[in-house]
């Protein structure tokens, strides 16, 4: 009885519906830039989306720029995933609250991607002239491995640092199968005694 209850435990584990929130990370450096720099400064983020509640955190952390932040933001869609350049998809000039005039911060905001105030308005424009659309078509951007989140300076107008956003495994994920592969464990540990 104790194998069934596992195995039911484990095939509706497998066979949940797609959780709503989409994780990524990303790892910023001057050697990511378009063209490279050689800025000592990097940084880390953490990129979550939501297509059910139309929202996007954004959590950042940098340090070591060469010259005082000018602006943040997230770029979408290049033409090949990880390489090249696209234009600015979020707020711009940066996003809103981004600590400027520094080489160094940190930085967390969640953004309603129901609203035009999210985007850059050629994103909106480009991308069937509404959030709605907007939103569907950076969410494929990110998906898709061909959106990146990029700091400029003044040291580096065009951006000093810079890194494409990955995916992530998500915590619940992690920690459901950790959970279920120890629970496989402890079951053929009872098997052999």
């Amino acid at each position: 009885m104790v194998k069934n209850i596992a195995f039911v435990f484990l095939l509706t584990a497998a066979t949940s519906p797609a959780a709503v929130l989409n994780y990524y990370t990303v790892s910023m450096t001057g050697a990511n830039e378009s063209p490279v720099n050689g800025s000592p400064g990097t940084g880390t983020a953490t990129v979550t989306t939501d297509d059910v509640l139309h929202q996007m955190s954004v959590n950042v952390i940098f340090s070591n720029l060469v010259g005082a932040t000018s602006a943040a933001h997230i770029h979408s869609a290049t033409a090949v995933a990880g390489t090249g350049t696209a234009g600015v998809a979020t707020t711009t000039p940066t996003f809103s609250g981004f600590p400027l005039g520094v080489t160094s911060g940190s930085y967390a905001i969640t953004l309603d991607m129901t609203l035009a105030s999210s985007y850059n308005p050629s994103f909106v424009t480009a991308n069937g002239g509404t959030p709605t659309s907007a939103e569907a078509a950076l969410f494929a951007g990110i998906a898709a491995g061909k959106a990146y989140l990029n700091i400029h300076t003044s040291a580096f107008a065009g951006g000093e640092i810079r890194g494409f956003l990955v995916p992530a495994p998500e915590p619940a994920t992690f920690v459901l199968m950790s959970g279920a592969l120890a629970g496989l464990a402890l079951l053929r540990r009872k098997a052999r005694t």
